[in-house]
């Protein structure tokens, strides 16, 4: 199996669990600090995003690549190069934004958002910036290297770190208030990160062939020309992940002042914010371990595959990618739109926040799509394209949310429409631009094969669900999502968008088709 393959299963598999024990961590919080405990802390989220951006300044994908061609000529030396200047970059961006964050808190939550109690989580996830800022630049090393076991591991440890403490710390402060719980949650997530780091650190120590901390200074001297090759990646990586990032910034803004506008007060704009992006979008975007898989693994494999002009091994692996993307992705849309109140029953004990994946799971396969896309730009030098789509997208969601939220009838369902359109003009525009810098085919025909399959599988699912009279009702659902994803997988085998070769690469999968 190639590298790339095995580094994307790896991915995948840690992803998977994360995602599990995400989940748990997700029910957790919602069961003990409810719909405007959530609300607090997925307003508060999206600043610390905003802030780590500019703290990383896209350095991890420049790292990424840059020590795949460096290890690709054997060049020890400018791998550490890399690391050096990476450290320093992000260390002193840290120190910088990390007491800024603090220092701003009060008037963020006052003059931005609708509701105050925002600053309480949004203080207590500050120190996370500079644990991540040096976790990055060892990720991007070991991803430039494509061992993507150390990422993989790191994630485990992190999510059962969080998972050990959050129930105890946010039901310890909910007494006090929610937004106390929240930034409890927000603690929790701080100390797992700082677990992460000691694992990643340890075994950097171990794997790395070369001393950093030798030289350091004259490293960093020396690494003027390594700085500016990185920052030929960085800062277009930066700049389309600035605009998401202020996209989401603004978002929380956008929504609890366009819902002002519509007449809904502040205590129900942020219960209405945390079903939408706390309960509902935590479960469309279940498959983003795959398409995180995908994209963190393509930009090496196809970097390598670039400086050694392989066009051919570079559309091979385009095309693994939106292929995996697609049929995963598709599984995903079947599973949540045909199964949206049990799940959000079972998982929240609540079925309100359903009808937002109903209306928003047809235009997440796009989202699907978008991360391997945006990695294939990022890899061929596109950055600048990618940024650019990524520009229009924001100011299109966030325009369609003021235009729809802040009109009564619309209200938060104009917010969850705003994000859906933004996901899908960005996928069609990188969709677009890697067409034009790629010459691969488009199958046309297997998308219409995959919405035949997607509609059948859905339909035959939600009659096979009704139709059993079986308690209690979580299995029942098990046995639901079970049956819908065995259609939908004959379908793929009888349509032939899957065949057993595709089988024989996957681990595990793999050694029951040979």
């Amino acid at each position: 199996m190639s590298k790339f393959l095995k580094g994307t299963m790896i991915l995948m598999a840690a992803g998977l669990i994360t995602r599990l024990l995400g989940f748990i961590n997700r029910i957790v919080i919602a069961r003990l600090i409810g719909e405007e405990g959530v609300g607090l802390y997925m307003m508060a989220y999206p600043t610390l995003v905003l802030v780590i951006t500019i703290t990383q300044l896209g350095l991890p994908v420049a790292i990424s690549k840059a020590v795949a061609e460096a290890d690709a000529r054997g060049d020890q030396r400018k791998i550490k190069n890399i690391l050096v200047v990476s450290l320093s970059v992000t260390g002193t961006l840290s120190l910088i934004f990390t007491p800024a964050l603090i220092l701003l808190a009060p008037q963020l939550s006052e003059t931005l958002f609708t509701d105050q109690r925002i600053y309480y989580p949004l203080v207590a996830i500050t120190p996370i910036i500079p644990i991540i800022a040096i976790s990055s630049v060892i990720r991007g090393y070991f991803q430039g290297k494509q061992n993507m076991k150390p990422s993989a591991v790191s994630q485990v440890i992190e999510q059962l770190t969080r998972i050990t403490l959050i129930a105890v710390m946010t039901k310890a402060f909910l007494p006090h208030g929610v937004e106390y719980a929240a930034a409890a949650a927000m603690v929790a997530s701080v100390i797992g990160e700082l677990i992460s780091l000691c694992y990643l650190f340890t075994v950097f120590k171990v794997k790395k062939k070369f001393p950093v901390r030798r030289n350091f200074l004259e490293g960093l001297k020396a690494g003027r020309k390594t700085l500016s090759e990185l920052m030929g990646v960085a800062i277009p990586t930066t700049g389309s992940r600035m605009i998401g990032s202020l996209s989401w910034f603004f978002e929380p803004i956008v929504v609890s002042q366009s819902l002002l506008i519509a007449g809904i007060a502040a205590g129900v704009a942020t219960k209405q914010y945390g079903l939408l992006t706390g309960y509902a979008l935590p479960l469309l975007t279940l498959p983003s371990f795959i398409t995180f898989a995908l994209a963190t693994s393509l930009v090496p494999a196809i970097s390598e595959a670039n400086i050694i002009r392989n066009y051919k091994l570079v559309e091979h692996r385009l095309q693994q990618a939106l292929r995996f993307a697609l049929l995963t992705g598709g599984l995903s849309v079947v599973v949540l739109f045909t199964f949206a109140e049990p799940l959000m029953a079972t998982i929240y004990g609540s079925v309100t926040g359903a009808y937002f994946i109903k209306l928003m799971a047809p235009f997440f396969i796009f989202q699907y799509y978008q991360g391997p896309l945006q990695a294939i730009l990022q890899a061929l030098d596109l950055a600048r394209a990618a940024m650019i789509n990524s520009m229009i997208g924001a100011v299109v969601k966030l325009a369609v949310i003021y235009v729809l939220a802040t009109r009564p009838e619309f209200g938060i369902n104009g917010a969850a429409l705003g994000i859906a359109a933004g996901t899908v003009l960005v996928t069609i525009l990188h969709y677009a631009t890697a067409l034009k810098k790629v010459q691969f085919t488009v199958y046309i025909n297997d998308y219409f094969k995959f919405l035949l399959a997607a509609i059948l599988s859905g339909w035959s699912g939600k009659i096979c669900y009704e139709l059993l009279t079986i308690e209690p009702m979580m299995l029942k659902l098990c046995i639901g999502i079970s049956m819908t994803s065995l259609i939908y997988c004959a379908l793929l085998f009888f349509l032939k968008l899957a065949t057993k070769s595709d089988m024989q690469k996957i681990p595990i999968i793999g050694a029951i088709f040979k």
